[in-house]
């Protein structure tokens, strides 16, 4: 099992590197101290695992999560227990609460073992939980581009609209615009209705942009 660490202290990822050093059957691919380098890791490596810290700066844990198009399987490891059942709604394997044991550890990795095992698509699990929530209010807030050569995460509100162009979706800034790997029927279950609407099948605008949406710069539509 090829696992990734996500964590902004370096004690604690020191400290899990140990753990997981006597734990049989995983490799260590990469360790993250912050958000955006976790969804560049996560990119690049495609673990089958991510030990994910949720308080970060810049971009907790939820959000490494939400910003991904097929998330991979996560067993958070933090210190604030008021989080557990947050972790559970975006169907994290597990939830381990600092400082835990080696055995606890391996129970978690062994967990997601199983899943690996029995060939569970984690995305395809991951769509019907993020359909409820979208449903109940809970919008998709982050979304990861790749710019050049980098990972970035755009807050959703910066965005003036979203296009299909050469069937390929592109996200709009202004003048900055930025494929994403994502369906524009995907982002438009997951995006709020009361700023983002759909103003052509092959077009989404956030009526709350800040500059000129497609309507008025008049794009080619096919």
């Amino acid at each position: 099992m090829r696992i990734l660490i996500v964590d902004d202290e370096t004690p604690a990822r020191e400290r899990l590197k140990r753990l997981l050093a006597d734990i049989a059957g995983v490799e260590l691919v990469g360790e993250a101290e912050n958000g955006p380098q976790a969804l560049t890791l996560i990119e690049q490596e495609q673990p089958d695992l991510v030990l994910l810290d949720i308080q970060m700066p810049g971009l907790d844990g939820f959000g490494v999560i939400e910003a991904l198009a097929e998330p991979p399987p996560v067993v958070f490891v933090t210190v604030y227990n008021e989080y557990a059942i947050r972790a559970f709604e975006v169907n994290a394997l597990d939830y381990l609460l600092k400082p835990f044991s080696k055995e606890r550890l391996e129970k978690a990795i062994h967990r997601a073992q199983e899943v690996q095992a029995e060939a569970q698509d984690f995305a395809s699990r991951l769509a019907p939980l993020l359909e409820s929530l979208a449903s109940q209010g809970h919008y998709l807030t982050r979304l990861a581009v790749r710019d050049q050569n980098r990972i970035r995460v755009l807050d959703v509100g910066e965005l003036d609209w979203i296009g299909v162009e050469n069937e390929q979706t592109v996200v709009h800034i202004g003048s900055e615009a930025y494929p994403i790997q994502r369906t524009l029927t995907d982002l438009e279950a997951r995006l709020d209705p009361a700023c983002f609407f759909r103003a052509h099948r092959s077009i989404l605008v956030n009526h709350e942009g800040r500059s000129q949406h497609p309507l008025r710069r008049r794009p080619e539509i096919g």
